[in-house]
């Protein structure tokens, strides 16, 4: 229990570094998950006590919608034209050529997520540091939402997909919740892509992107601007030099 309260502590301690950049009247968007969990907390505590005015968020799911409205958070959809900030964490970041790459998605809302994120000025990751890793794939699978209609030929393109850019060590899995199929907000469903450590993660993007029944992928490359790292008593900040252009 000490080690888990450790880490909610770390991730607590990222949040409130990323909401150091919060500014009045802006549109942020709010991430799912445990670690966003946070952020929105914070963020709520500040709206209420008046340090943060006009602030508006845009949630990645139901739990942070739910989330943010429980603590006073004016909630909007998202604009045509874009938000000032998404703050979000993630499953591993990795600094690749100047670039923030990560993997997102665990929690389910891999597709609103990269919507939100995309449609922000600035994309801010959050974590404790045990998500920093040399190369994408070390320690998290690869989600990927799938639509329901023909899930069953999408896994097996899938799983050829990932043999051709991993080999033998790969694998894939539909993600159940007991004896169910676990199904996102949006009616989807979502694959799990086990594959060894350096994968080519740009082209395997491209290669998803392009695969019918895949509706979304949790390779986020070139998205973050910036990255909130908790760990060892302080809070290290990754910047990136340059981002993908969206």
């Amino acid at each position: 229990m000490k080690q888990q309260a450790d880490f909610e502590s770390l991730k607590r301690e990222a949040a409130a570094a990323a909401l150091s950049l919060v500014e009045d009247e802006m549109v942020v968007g709010l991430g799912t998950g445990s670690t966003a969990k946070h952020f929105i907390d914070l963020l709520g505590q500040a709206v209420a006590a008046g340090e943060l005015r006009g602030v508006t968020g845009v949630p990645t799911s139901r739990a942070s919608e739910s989330q943010a409205l429980g603590l006073g958070i004016k909630l909007i959809e998202l604009p045509a034209a874009g938000i000032d900030m998404t703050v979000d964490g993630m499953d591993e970041v990795a600094v690749t050529n100047g670039r923030l790459d990560a993997v997102k998605g665990l929690g389910g809302a891999l597709l609103r997520e990269k919507i939100v994120a995309s449609a922000a000025a600035t994309f801010v990751l959050i974590g404790d540091d045990s998500k920093l890793v040399s190369h994408l794939g070390e320690k998290s699978p690869l989600p990927v939402e799938v639509a329901r209609f023909g899930w069953q030929r999408t896994l097996r393109l899938l799983e050829d997909l990932s043999a051709e850019s991993s080999g033998a060590d790969s694998h894939v899995k539909l993600r159940s919740t007991g004896s169910e199929p676990y199904v996102t907000d949006n009616g989807g469903l979502i694959v799990d892509c086990y594959m060894p450590a350096g994968y080519d993660a740009a082209t395997l993007a491209a290669a998803l992107d392009a695969t019918p029944g895949v509706v979304g992928h949790g390779l986020f490359l070139g998205i973050a601007a910036r990255a909130f790292l908790a760990g060892d008593g302080r809070v290290r900040e990754l910047a990136a030099e340059r981002e993908a252009t969206l």
